[in-house]
């Protein structure tokens, strides 16, 4: 009995060495592996700490590197959040919305550009994507528009007689329907709203010069009605805005004079009409003054001199130096036989008037279309023919 004791008193004690053994390693191990783990964060947070001061070297680099890349953007004056306005222009990818566009930009508010690209160009206001104070959103004006703005610049629409009658219905839809929306974005968010009229919604005037009180003399059911009466219901819709509601809208109309200077002219019949002979300069910022004034009835901006088809022609035909011959051809239907617009009214409520001589106007015009033909020459896509294919099998007998 005394040996089994002993025995097993023996067991017990190899069974406690052991286990003292196995909790010494045990220990030991999971020293050895805190240890590791501890060098393996010190290693992480190093390398985290890297990574920060990498990351910091890029932004230190970026920031270094936004004076070159702001650079191929023009000029932008700073505006302080109480002076900078938020402006929407529709039909801000056209001629003079894209320069109305470059002034307001360079004013240093922030710009939203809406066109649908029917006659406007992207490449007009492409110098401008990718600044923060500028958006471009290819939208139909047909459809509402859902934004916040402090003013809203109302020029789209086709201007161009083949432009506006290729598809009448589409013109009357632009300037009614579009027009509503934008008075009804207005009225929502308690915008300013200018409207870019036209001088078409004096027809073929029986009385000249034109005031803003004349009614004009217009065909409705001719092929050139789908813009005249489209802008005349657009300024009704205006004033029924401005009159009718309870909130405080301003509506202010620009009638502009931007007749083409290719005319037809019946056999050796001279037309009198008002050219838009007034600089891009000119016309933005009798817009701009338009808008930050406190006139809200229709203003003339426009050129008041006269001058032929026939002496534009000839004066055009030296300035490009061109062997063209001039031709007369049958004058269009509807087609009005002079135009001159009184602009009394701009001059004494805005102290506006056309700056820019005629000759200097035309020069600058004949820039810019030389211009859009080389890019149009130096971008053209010419397909090249390709191979003809043979067909695996018997070869074909003539």
């Amino acid at each position: 009995m005394m040996r089994m004791t002993w025995l097993i008193t023996a067991i017990n004690r190899r069974m406690m060495k052991l286990l003292v053994a196995l909790a010494l390693i045990a220990y030991i191990a999971c020293d050895f592996l805190s240890l590791k783990n501890r060098s393996i964060q010190e290693q992480g947070e190093l390398r985290i700490e890297q990574k920060i001061d990498e990351v910091c070297l890029v932004n230190w680099c970026f920031v270094l590197l936004i004076p070159s890349m702001s650079q191929k953007y023009p000029p932008v004056k700073f505006l302080s959040e109480r002076d900078r306005k938020r402006i929407l222009i529709t039909g801000g990818a056209g001629f003079v919305g894209s320069h109305l566009t470059d002034k307001l930009m360079m004013d240093g508010h922030e710009v939203t550009v809406v066109d649908n690209f029917f006659t406007g160009r992207k490449r007009n206001v492409e110098h401008w994507i990718g600044h923060e104070n500028f958006e471009l959103i290819n939208h139909d004006v047909v459809e509402p528009l859902y934004i916040e703005v402090d003013q809203i610049y109302h020029l789209a629409s086709p201007a161009s007689p083949p432009n506006y009658m290729y598809n009448p219905i589409k013109t009357l839809k632009t300037n009614t329907i579009g027009t509503l929306n934008m008075l009804g974005l207005a009225k929502r968010v308690g915008a300013r709203l200018l409207l870019a009229s036209t001088s078409e919604v004096y027809g073929d005037p029986e009385v000249h010069p034109q005031n803003e009180d004349y009614w004009g003399h217009v065909n409705p059911i001719g092929p050139r009605a789908c813009y005249d009466e489209g802008k005349r219901v657009a300024e009704t819709m205006c004033y029924a805005y401005m009159n009718h509601t309870r909130y405080d809208i301003v509506l202010q109309i620009l009638q502009e004079y931007s007749e083409p200077i290719c005319k037809y002219c019946k056999h050796n019949q001279i037309l009198h009409f008002s050219c838009f002979t007034i600089k891009y300069v000119d016309l933005v910022n009798g817009l701009v003054s338009l808008m930050n004034g406190n006139i809200s009835s229709p203003v003339n901006l426009g050129n008041p001199e006269e001058h032929t088809i026939l002496e534009f022609a000839q004066l055009i035909k030296s300035l490009v130096v061109s062997r063209s011959q001039i031709q007369f051809l049958p004058e269009a239907q509807d087609d009005p036989q002079r135009r001159r617009p009184d602009i009394r009214k701009a001059k004494m409520l805005l102290g506006w008037e056309p700056v820019v001589p005629l000759e200097e106007g035309l020069n600058k015009t004949i820039q810019y279309f030389r211009r859009e033909l080389e890019f149009q020459a130096n971008n053209q896509y010419i397909p090249k023919p390709k191979a003809a294919r043979m067909k695996k099998g018997r070869p074909r007998h003539n």
